[in-house]
């Protein structure tokens, strides 16, 4: 298990994680991960509104395969991918998600 790995796996010890679980679109087994979920508000057109950017991060080694437009499920919330990208160095992704 990999430092990355370890960090979640105490995090999700902690509390601190949501259960996400992601269909593949191959139609191979579902997959279960502790992930980090994130709904912050932000200022839109400037201040005159508050959006949220739905973002899920997750270590690198779970969820191989996700891409974009992939359906997500999150605490019972059925979300979409629309963007996916790697943090630091690798050991790390974020995905945006749009709610359903």
């Amino acid at each position: 298990m990999g430092f990355i790995e370890q960090i979640f796996a105490a995090a999700a010890r902690a509390g601190l994680l949501k259960t996400a679980v992601w269909q593949p679109a191959d139609g191979s087994a579902p997959q279960t991960q502790a992930v980090g979920f994130s709904a912050p508000d932000t200022t839109l057109l400037d201040g005159l509104a508050l959006g949220t950017d739905l973002e899920m991060s997750f270590p690198a080694s779970a969820f191989v395969g996700i891409a974009v437009r992939d359906g997500v499920v999150i605490d019972g919330i059925a979300f979409q991918v629309r963007d996916l990208r790697v943090v630091g160095d690798g050991s790390e992704r974020r995905a945006r998600l749009s709610r359903l």
